[in-house]
């Protein structure tokens, strides 16, 4: 029978209908595609490039489809729950459920919390799911693009071909979606996006949970349902890991280029081979925590993961989703967090990203003023959106639940909060009150906060803030941002300065060293000395150091010393544990080779002891973020000599802390110390075994009743030149 032989043809199929469905323009696609009534008949329709002939079953029965226009084909059947068999010019067939014959997917709650912009768990409803649906299995799509005329779904189940698959509106809310029975988990796809302009865009999912291998630019299928976890132990018990008097050092890396096998074509290695190796090696140091560069998905590896195109992917570089979750779960079997470099200060504006998304200015700006971040070129997110805002918030707490990362150390705060940041007049648009605040992005923030903290009180948020904004750390409730801790950018520029000078000139600088201590217990801080500081020609730590090659060691053992006993908790980029001579180079692995030399060996165990110290050592931890933990001794800036003392809670030992910056032995030196007995000397980074002299105090020193610097007793130490030496009671 052809289309010509059958009476009381549905009136649905106008000749503009069939030409749009052949040429991919029809804007209601659903309206005319599947099962459809027309008078008392029951009609499907069904478009189907290439195909020669085109059958439906209907409980047992075939029922052969004419085709009317083109590649549209429609036929009376007596149900609407059917499969559509194709057949092709060469002999082969294929048989599926037609994805015009399903019903929605989105609930009417998800539809509601989305528009209202609360929708927690958005992951679960956008992107790409695998999933059942009405007795079929299948992988339900669904991306937001509230403007554009049409939205498909393109990959290569369907030829990347967008008449296949246009997708259907969910209500007014700017999402829409579309049932794919028969593909699976791996499927590459993209959205091919037409905006009111009429011009089409394809691109990657917003919310995809893969991504090909840069510069390949398509989203992956990825079922994460069903993975094994095995660190019940560690979740359960994680709270203790991030609380403020606990010891909370983290070792910074960069994935790519911590070790690299140059065994096969010089790749980085792999999530699980990083399981085994990196898990180990943070283990073997004493860090208690790992901090990753952003994994997000990225296109340029140069960006080193903070131009991010795939916020919900973690990078396919090192392997799929669930092999990221390998290493996780390697790091929690040993004790040892992860955090994660987070980015939702900017995106790139490359093309399959979020730029002009639906053809208008949808997650950015449509102001330069506003939206362009001139240092990076890259696009600054509408906070003032509701729908961006969700899509972020829902962001941050994805990587924790589905990840079970233990916490997101927040980029380039600072740039969020200004709307002047790194302008010049006239380039940037003040807040309603005429003001730089940008008080969007500020509500983002502590939106941020309050719900992953609301979710799991047991994680840490971290901010990458430069400047003296207020309350950083402080409860959103008391008009803070609701950061769990606030990098010290302020006490790691004013220190490394200090240690970038001869020491014969340290003395006119000496409160370089002291004054951080003066805002130190205003936020919860972090000493950081991250990869920013060993980049774009600064030059790597050891290279810093003034002096002889042996001095420059000296300095950097003392430096770290310093660090690891000052109040806040301890961040370090990797390579700087063994003082690595180079500056980093992301396109290459560490020079582990220099790590075996002895004097970058002892700087290595310098680090592992000081470690051990900084967590054994409650006075050196338990009031990292209160004044009552620590107290000035002694401050001697003609000898570029300075003491304090580290407290800790009632029942605990102090610790004298006296750090020599210059290189002069310095014998019979007094400091005073509030008891009497013996001191012992529980860390000196003179030890022959970190590569210094051996010179220091023969294991401790007894105290005796001479008054000193306000205390009754006193200690005579020698001080080794350019050394820290620590001491017990």
């Amino acid at each position: 029978m052809t289309w010509d032989d059958i009476p009381d043809r549905p009136d649905f199929l106008t000749s503009d209908a069939l030409a749009s469905l052949n040429n991919g323009t029809h804007g209601a696609p659903f309206d005319v595609l599947g099962p459809h009534k027309s008078g008392n008949r029951r009609w499907i329709t069904t478009f189907q490039p290439g195909a020669t002939e085109v059958c439906a079953t209907v409980a047992g029965n075939l029922t052969v489809l004419p085709r009317i226009e083109g590649d549209v084909f429609c036929g009376r059947v007596p149900g609407k729950t059917y499969t559509l068999t194709m057949t092709y010019s060469d002999g082969t067939e294929h048989t599926t459920r037609d994805p015009f014959s399903f019903a929605p997917v989105l609930s009417d709650i998800d539809k509601y919390l989305f528009g209202e912009g609360t929708h927690k768990k958005l992951w679960r409803a956008l992107g790409a799911h695998v999933t059942e649906h009405q007795g079929a299995h299948g992988v339900h799509f669904a991306v937001w693009a509230p403007n554009a005329r049409r939205v498909s779904v393109i990959g290569d189940f369907n030829m990347w071909d967008e008449r296949r698959h246009p997708m259907r509106p969910a209500g007014e809310t700017g999402v829409w979606e579309i049932f794919v029975p028969g593909i699976a988990d791996g499927a590459l796809y993209k959205f091919r996006i037409v905006g009111k302009d009429g011009q089409a865009r394809d691109k990657a999912d917003p919310v995809g949970f893969g991504s090909q291998h840069p510069p390949d630019q398509a989203s992956i299928v990825r079922d994460l349902a069903g993975y094994g976890w095995r660190d019940g132990a560690w979740m359960k018990s994680r709270a203790n890991s991030a609380d403020r008097s606990q010891p909370i050092s983290i070792y910074e890396v960069h994935l790519g280029s911590w070790r690299r096998r140059y065994d096969d074509h010089g790749r980085p290695l792999s999530y699980q081979e990083l399981a085994r190796d990196l898990v180990s090696y943070v283990k073997y140091m004493g860090f208690t925590h790992i901090e990753l560069l952003p994994v997000s998905e990225f296109p340029f590896d140069g960006s080193w993961g903070y131009q991010p195109v795939g916020l919900y992917a973690p990078t396919i570089r090192f392997g799929p989703p669930n092999e990221f979750r390998d290493f996780v779960d390697a790091a929690h079997l040993e004790g040892i967090g992860v955090l994660l470099d987070w980015v939702p200060g900017h995106f790139p504006t490359d093309a399959h990203g979020l730029v002009e998304f639906d053809g208008t200015a949808l997650y950015e700006h449509a102001d330069p003023r506003e939206g362009f971040h001139q240092d990076w070129n890259t696009l600054i997110p509408n906070y003032g959106r509701t729908e961006v805002k969700n899509y972020f918030v829902a962001n941050a707490l994805y990587w924790l639940e589905e990840y079970h990362i233990d916490g997101l150390r927040v980029d380039a705060v600072a740039s969020m909060l200004y709307r002047d940041y790194s302008r010049e007049e006239g380039e940037w648009v003040p807040n309603k009150d005429g003001g730089r605040e940008n008080y969007e992005a500020i509500a983002f923030l502590q939106e941020m906060n309050v719900a992953v903290y609301g979710e799991d009180s047991s994680i840490m948020t971290v901010a990458e803030e430069s400047t003296s904004f207020p309350g950083v750390s402080q409860p959103v409730h008391g008009g803070g941002l609701g950061f769990g801790y606030k990098w010290n950018m302020g006490w790691m520029n004013d220190t490394l300065r200090y240690m970038e000078k001869d020491p014969i000139y340290r003395q006119h600088d000496h409160h370089l060293m002291t004054f951080p201590i003066d805002w130190a217990f205003t936020e919860n801080f972090v000493l950081p000395i991250s990869h920013d500081e060993v980049v774009h020609g600064k030059g790597s730590m050891i290279e810093k150091m003034p002096g002889t090659e042996w001095e420059k060691f000296a300095n950097l053992r003392a430096y770290y010393a310093f660090m690891w006993t000052q109040p806040g908790k301890k961040l370090l980029f990797m390579g700087c544990e063994f003082a690595q001579p180079e500056e980093w180079n992301h396109d290459a692995e560490l020079n582990w080779g220099a790590a075996a030399q002895p004097a970058h060996k002892g700087v290595q165990r310098l680090v592992q002891d000081l470690n051990r110290l900084y967590r054994d050592t409650p006075a050196l931890h338990v009031k990292d973020c209160e004044y009552e933990g620590f107290q000035w001794v002694c401050n001697d800036p003609a000898q570029s000599v300075m003491a304090y003392l580290r407290k800790g809670n009632m029942a605990d030992k102090d610790v004298l802390v006296v750090c020599n910056f210059t290189p002069v032995e310095r014998s019979g030196f007094r400091v005073g110390v509030p008891t009497s007995g013996h001191w012992s000397e529980v860390m000196n980074t003179d030890s022959e075994v970190y590569g210094g002299g051996n010179r220091g105090n023969l294991g401790g020193c007894d105290a005796a009743d001479v008054p000193a610097n306000g205390h009754a007793h006193s200690l005579a130490l020698t001080l080794p030149p350019l050394s820290v030496v620590v001491l017990q009671s």
